[in-house]
């Protein structure tokens, strides 16, 4: 027996609710990065800095707990297929013949890569002049992108459910290139730049995350794990990459000079949306079609008419 996975969680919902499910699962994951920020500033500016250490080590035995307690188990989906080893060997091997899932994890490297190059060097920008922040009020910024994401499973129901995935991750792409790039050529002077920022680029990134997750959800339905496994291994190299290239080229040129890389990673995610279309089969290609609406709603209300004419019938 093993323990639900948030793919297998989502399972649980209808079609066409399953986005919406998404959204509210994956706003957990960004919520927990932002209430970091705001914990780490808080103690970093009352206690020790390395107290922070102790709390996030008695938060993972907590975690380990309640998982222990309350965590459902479900059957594995390959009792009889690989050991462990072999099935972490075999994610790359997803990757190679899946065409949707190498772009998918291509897109969330480079949203993830400006997401935390941002939430870094905005500590930078905030403690220097014309700011002097200190710590706490520099924390209380992730407040900003937690009110993005409340809307989150709004517009997962109402927009990521009807609409193919990729529309939404080039909605999502777009947003936060609009935020990236007024903080990053006004928030040297006025406080509103960094602000805009974090407000676009939280909800940017929460529609892209979701519209990504909803567009591998069929990808071999047995390896659902694994599938999700390498999204998120991507997304985790971009928070790395995000977090070391940002430090390094803020030190060399500053906020705009790291603003600026974020825009490239940008650009980069969008040419690979734009790479691929959302019905092409291939590697590259808008084969299929330019249509933005998912053709299984279509299916699902033309069999609901059907069998509502059924019942009349009957």
């Amino acid at each position: 027996m093993y323990p639900l996975t948030m793919l297998e969680f989502t399972s649980l919902a209808p079609p066409a609710r399953r986005a919406a499910c998404l959204s509210i699962v994956t706003s957990g994951l960004i919520l927990g990065l932002l209430i970091a920020r705001v914990l780490s500033g808080a103690v970093a500016e009352f206690v020790s800095w390395r107290a922070i250490y102790w709390i996030a080590f008695g938060l993972q035995y907590l975690i380990l707990i309640l998982l222990w307690l309350f965590m459902p188990d479900c059957p594995s989906t390959n009792p009889d297929g690989f050991k462990y080893h072999h099935m972490l060997w075999s994610i790359p091997g997803l990757v190679s013949r899946n065409p949707l899932l190498a772009q998918v994890c291509l897109i969330g490297f480079c949203s993830m890569t400006i997401f935390t190059s941002f939430w870094t060097t905005l500590t930078f920008l905030l403690a220097a002049p014309p700011y002097n922040y200190n710590s706490f009020i520099t924390g209380l910024f992730a407040f900003i992108g937690i009110a993005s994401m409340l809307t989150s499973p709004f517009y997962g129901r109402y927009v990521i459910d009807r609409f193919v995935p990729l529309f939404s991750v080039i909605a999502g792409e777009l947003i936060c290139l609009t935020g990236v790039a007024i903080g990053t050529y006004i928030g040297t002077f006025t406080v509103a730049g960094p602000i805009i920022q974090a407000l676009l680029i939280d909800l940017g990134i929460v529609s892209t995350q979701v519209a990504s997750r909803s567009a591998i959800y069929s990808i071999e339905p047995k390896a659902r794990n694994r599938v999700n496994a390498a999204y998120m291994i991507s997304a985790f190299c971009g928070q790395m990459v995000g977090t070391f290239g940002g430090a390094k080229l803020y030190a060399r040129g500053g906020w705009i000079a790291s603003g600026s890389a974020s825009i490239g990673f940008l650009g980069l995610g969008l040419l690979f949306c734009f790479a691929r279309g959302p019905w092409e089969k291939g590697w590259v290609g808008w084969r299929g079609g330019w249509s933005i609406r998912r053709r299984d709603l279509d299916l699902m209300e033309t069999q609901v008419e059907e069998l509502g004419e059924d019942l009349e019938k009957a």
